[in-house]
């Protein structure tokens, strides 16, 4: 079989020589180049595996390289090599498709030579070689379902090679779309998997709630206080703090989160001394929190420490080949006896999925319920409305098609219905009055549901009552349910003086 070829590209003809003599010990093809036209002439003549390219050239720089290797050879995995001063653009370089970055001076040899062999072997797998990536294991160890979507794996490979990097790191996706299964993968992956990971939902906490979560508080500081409580910065010290939905933090938090990040150092709520903490921050957020900033809804400071480097989760819609696999999962973890039927798989990769992998859970969840045989059938998913095609958007039916549609008979009609229990046949009646109010809405028909005799004021309170009690006052589910915003949702709550019974 062939060497593996390397290429080594650096203005320092020492560095050059050291590599090749390093790495042609190790039995690899070595052509070394100290400027752009040496290096395009050399990948030219032949293709090469692995390219460790220095970022800062004379005549060029390592990201215009990294371009031109990436648009000519494909399956070349690039090492960024860069001193400590370049490390933001090393990892921006890490996401136009580098495969690692190194920092010089070069301290441990051992760690290159593997660096290199890592990422001959997924050059390999990219032309087809038998074998998973370095991180699948893991990734199954902490049920992050990845699946075989270019997306997804791309996503998840450039979070394994910045998951030992100490680095913040900003997540952004829509809601359910599983942020947190991924900020618990890169604290497996990184050096810090065997101490504590901390999650903590921003949005779920009132301000002063939350400030007492994140940094504890002293015996007396405020009513109730009757003990002194350490917060999670404090516990989460060495590990690693996962904050959900930090876009709903309030300018308050928002400051006192920067101190943390700026000194390494945070006081309990009614505290005097300031307490240091080491911990690997990873946040999240289902709203753009660069529009955020731009709206002065966010600071700007804040937000540059906390995207380091900013990973995009797509969502379910966006990796539709996916949906079988996931859906199997989710299946075997309800009752590993049961199969979807071809029709259910049809129909599931049809969905729109607003609630993405959450919703789907939640429908497979439902459906092994429901289900008394061996397979899941279309009557089994409950609530789930399919996608039914047409052909175009705002294009009309075609003449003569049947426009009916039977919905007693997709719930196996009133026999069916039957067999439900009282909290889903509640559940599909508020979907069902949702559902009334749409039609009537594009239809011009405006007013409440038929046979109803509520004034807009109390509609909207019976509307938003409900919401809440059948999501168990889960403010962002309920807000998803309504289709309205949890800020939104908040307002509505203080103005009908609503209350968790």
């Amino acid at each position: 079989m062939d060497a593996t070829r390397v290429l080594i590209v650096d203005d320092e003809v020492d560095v050059c020589t050291f590599l090749r003599r390093l790495l042609s010990r190790k039995g690899y093809a070595v052509t070394t180049a100290t400027n752009e036209g040496e290096t395009l002439a050399a990948l030219h003549e032949g293709a090469f595996q692995v390219a460790m390219v220095d970022l800062k050239l004379p005549d060029t720089d390592g990201l215009t390289l990294l371009r031109h290797i990436k648009a000519h050879h494909p399956v070349c995995e690039v090492i960024i090599m860069t001193g400590f001063s370049t490390i933001k653009t090393a990892v921006a370089a890490m996401q136009m498709g580098a495969y690692e970055y190194v920092e010089k001076p070069f301290d441990d040899i051992a760690e290159i030579e593997l660096l290199v062999h890592k990422a001959a072997r997924q050059g390999s797998l990219a032309l087809g070689g038998e074998g998973d990536e370095d991180w699948a294991g893991i990734a199954r160890a902490v049920g992050f379902q990845v699946g075989r979507s270019v997306v997804m794996r791309r996503l998840v490979s450039l979070a394994y090679k910045i998951a030992n990097k100490n680095i913040n790191v900003l997540i952004q996706g829509k809601t359910g779309c599983g942020k947190e299964v991924l900020a618990r993968f890169i604290h497996a992956v990184s050096s810090r998997a065997d101490q504590a990971f901390f999650p903590i939902n921003c949005a779920a906490l009132p301000e002063n709630m939350l400030e007492s979560e994140l940094f504890g508080h002293e015996r007396g500081s405020f009513t109730g206080a009757g003990n002194l409580r350490r917060g999670i910065f404090e516990l989460a010290h060495r590990g690693t703090l996962f904050l959900d939905e930090i876009g709903d933090a309030s300018p308050a938090i928002q400051v006192k989160l920067l101190r943390v990040l700026e000194s390494g150092e945070f006081m309990r709520v009614g505290g005097e001394k300031p307490i240091r903490c080491n911990v690997r921050l990873i946040s999240a957020s289902n709203v753009n929190l660069e529009d955020a900033v731009r709206k002065k809804l966010f600071r700007e400071d804040l937000y540059y420490r906390l995207n380091v480097i900013r990973l995009e989760l797509p969502s379910l819609a966006e990796r539709r080949e996916d949906i079988p696999e996931l859906a199997e999962f989710f299946l075997r973890q309800n009752n590993p006896s049961l199969s979807l039927s071809p029709a259910v798989i049809s129909l599931l990769q049809q969905h729109c999925w607003p609630g993405n992998i959450r919703e789907l859970a939640n429908v497979l969840r439902g459906a092994a319920a429901f289900c008394s045989g061996a397979t899941i059938q279309p009557q089994h998913l409950g609530r789930f409305v399919p996608v039914v095609e047409t052909p175009g958007v705002g294009s009309e039916p075609e003449a003569g098609a049947d426009m009916s549609l039977d919905f007693l008979d997709w719930f196996g009609g009133e026999e069916g219905l039957a067999q439900w229990p009282a909290q889903k046949l509640d559940e599909l009646l508020g979907r069902a009055q949702e559902f009334e109010c749409v039609l009537r809405k594009l239809t011009g028909r405006s007013g409440p549901p038929q046979g109803s005799s509520l004034g807009l004021h109390d509609a909207e309170l019976d509307t938003i009552r409900t919401a809440l009690q059948r999501n168990h006052w889960n403010i962002s589910a309920a807000a998803r349910q309504l289709g309205i915003g949890r800020n939104t949702l908040h307002r509505k709550i203080k103005k009908y003086d609503l209350r968790s019974s």
